[in-house]
């Protein structure tokens, strides 16, 4: 199963993740992303998608 890893000291709170993919992201207290789902696949969404969307790339996926 893959593994989304976060950097949240890289993460400026944008909102682009969980906005795009709202199964697989969702915002902390501090408007932060954090992973609600780790297998994105099962919602078709592509590895590369995902981190691309990350403007800063605090986005990782381990396969």
């Amino acid at each position: 199963m893959p593994k989304i890893i976060i950097d949240n000291n890289k993460c400026i709170a944008c909102g682009s993740c969980y906005a795009m993919y709202p199964e697989v992201f969702e915002a902390g207290n501090d408007g932060k992303c954090y992973v609600k789902d780790h297998d994105h696949k099962k919602y078709n969404y592509s590895k590369n998608e995902i981190i691309n969307t990350c403007p800063v790339g605090a986005i990782d996926i381990e396969d």
